[in-house]
């Protein structure tokens, strides 16, 4: 039985929604973590016509200090709940899927999602964001994310 409300303890986001193609790398969007001090990413697919060569297609966290490109890092596995590793699709059957969820407890402002498929990767992902542990926790409300810049 349910006895606690976690709706209104968070904000919700779109990751990422992108579609797959080669090896060309898709960024999601950047979630604000001003006030906020943890973020849960939950990955799944929608169509996954082809996953590209046996090592399929994977994905990154990164985090930066604003919302450029140019200050993008990659997330060390320190600041990291679960692996990145783990969030790798091999298999062409793979529609339609929760592939897992990875979180981030580090420090920097920004952080967001990216995707990278292989030699033949054609695929609809889509990434949510639930941002936890907030400053102003109390109503639920969608962060927008920001582009980079």
């Amino acid at each position: 039985m349910a006895v606690f409300d976690t709706r209104n303890d968070a904000e919700y986001g779109m990751g990422l929604s992108a579609t797959l193609s080669g090896t060309t790398k898709a960024e999601g969007d950047w979630i604000d973590m001003q006030g906020w001090q943890s973020v849960t990413f939950s990955v799944g697919t929608a169509t996954v016509t082809d996953a590209g060569t046996a090592s399929g297609f994977s994905f990154q966290v990164e985090e930066g200090d604003d919302t450029t490109d140019a200050g993008a890092t990659a997330v060390a596995d320190a600041d990291l709940v679960g692996t990145e590793a783990a969030l790798t699709v091999t298999s062409d059957t793979d529609d339609d899927k929760m592939i897992g969820s990875i979180g981030y407890i580090g420090s920097k402002r920004y952080v967001r999602m990216t995707a990278v498929g292989t030699t033949g990767t054609n695929a609809v992902v889509n990434v949510h964001a639930t941002k936890r542990m907030g400053a102003n926790m109390g109503s639920a409300s969608i962060d927008s994310g920001t582009a980079a810049t």
